[in-house]
């Protein structure tokens, strides 16, 4: 089969590794993928975010397949435009993607299915927000609406901060449209788990847990990301609480949306807190998230284009995912002064040299190639370096050891991934 992938990610990166190293991929070809990705598959230009744009380079390269790797372009309508087309498709239509495209919507869906949540509301007025704010308590829990490159979510003790955030998003503008409303929620207790299903519209295979690191600072100190690092499997999410999670999140999630008339395709992510009430979900994402995908994308021990095929076309039912039994550990080299203003344009060395450790993938996030050819920084995330050992000390040491090879002016990464899994903490 051929695959069309379409994002530039480092999500798109552990995908198309994923595969390429299928036995059932002839050919992978991405849109407008990156320099890592350029090393496994034929990169075409186009708009990904555009359905016109898409359908033109569906034209072109005739795939069996497109897999949508970002929330925008499933927001945009892209999956509904190719089917319109009659082309297969992995990634929900737009309709189903709204439950990552607004909070509020993915809310109404999960109280309207009994899914397990915290406590919200949503506001267009600073003062009621505020209200309900004082109403909940600290820590303090505020998400704009709308899509905001995991950019939008603010976590606090600080009320001063958490009233700061509101003012940005509801009277400043910072994430516009976005933030035009904002969803104030409780606090959910406990460690983060995260666990994505394969869907075919109603037959569910979900994946093992992973969990990622969402502040930019060691100890989960400073502003959230979109995620510094991740690792798979998760101690604190053994498979019966996996089990549960997807007998009550995620297949009633499916029903919902198939109930609304819009079928869910694609990958559907579950975001939860493991309280001490039981996993309740903190959100849904329309998509394989980032960076879990490439702490869990090495740990496959199934044909990812085989299942990506059976969900485009309704054929889930049956099949099962293999997982290997050894952990994968997931760190990202960040930009300094990420997620906020950071320059880019530095050379990257000694990918090669990390390139040659054992059982170590470098998936590329923000990189880009200039005239000459020399691999230079071009976003937040630049890279994840993904490895896999038979504990999670081992997968963490050569991770780090292979991240130590890398460098770039302002290279900046957590230096605690995979703690908690070590430790068996907690919190």
């Amino acid at each position: 089969m051929r695959f069309l992938l379409l994002g530039s990610g480092g999500r798109e990166s552990a995908l198309a590794w994923g595969l390429a190293r299928s036995n059932s991929v002839d050919e992978v070809i991405a849109a407008p993928g990156n320099p890592g990705i350029e090393r496994l598959a034929t990169l075409e230009t186009a708009d990904i975010e555009d359905p016109k744009a898409v359908l033109e380079l569906t034209a072109r390269c005739k795939p069996d397949v497109v897999v949508v790797g970002p929330e925008a372009p499933l927001v945009a309508g892209v999956s509904d435009a190719l089917r319109a087309a009659g082309v297969k498709v992995f990634g929900p239509d737009g309709a189903a993607a709204r439950i990552e495209g607004s909070k509020t919507y993915a809310k109404e869906l999960m109280e309207r299915a009994g899914i397990p949540t915290g406590g919200w509301r949503v506001f267009e007025d600073l003062d009621q927000s505020i209200g309900y704010l004082d109403e909940l308590g600290p820590p303090y829990v505020i998400k704009a609406d709308g899509l905001a490159a995991g950019k939008g979510v603010v976590v606090t003790e600080d009320r001063d901060e958490a009233v700061a955030a509101l003012k940005e998003r509801l009277v400043d503008g910072r994430f516009g449209d976005a933030g035009k409303r904002v969803v104030v929620e409780e606090f959910l207790d406990g460690q983060e788990a995260s666990v994505i299903a394969f869907v075919d519209g109603h037959d569910v295979l979900a994946c093992e847990p992973a969990q990622d690191y969402k502040r930019v600072f060691d100890a989960d100190a400073g502003p959230n990301t979109g995620g510094m690092g991740s690792y798979s499997p998760v101690p604190a999410c053994p498979p019966p609480l996996t089990s549960m999670v997807v007998e009550e999140v995620i297949r009633p999630m499916v029903q919902a949306t198939a109930e609304t008339g819009a079928p869910f395709v694609g990958a559907l992510y579950a975001g939860l807190a493991l309280t001490s009430k039981g996993p309740k979900v903190i959100e849904f994402n329309a998509r394989f998230g980032d960076p879990e995908t490439q702490a869990l994308i090495p740990r496959l021990d199934s044909d990812l284009g085989e299942i990506c095929s059976a969900c485009a076309t309704g054929e889930l039912a049956g099949m099962r995912a293999l997982w290997r039994p050894e952990a994968c550990v997931a760190v990202v080299l960040a930009s300094s002064g990420y997620p906020g203003s950071h320059e880019t344009g530095f050379e990257i060395t000694g990918l090669e040299a990390a390139d040659r450790h054992d059982d170590v993938q470098v998936f590329h996030a923000g990189t880009s190639k200039d005239s000459s050819g020399v691999i230079r920084t071009s976003g937040g995330r630049v890279l994840a370096v993904s490895a896999v050992g038979a504990s999670f000390e081992k997968a963490r040491q050569r991770a780090y050891d292979a991240a130590a090879d890398i460098d770039f002016e302002g290279k900046h990464m957590r230096l605690d991934i995979a703690d908690r899994a070590i430790s068996r903490s907690p919190v």
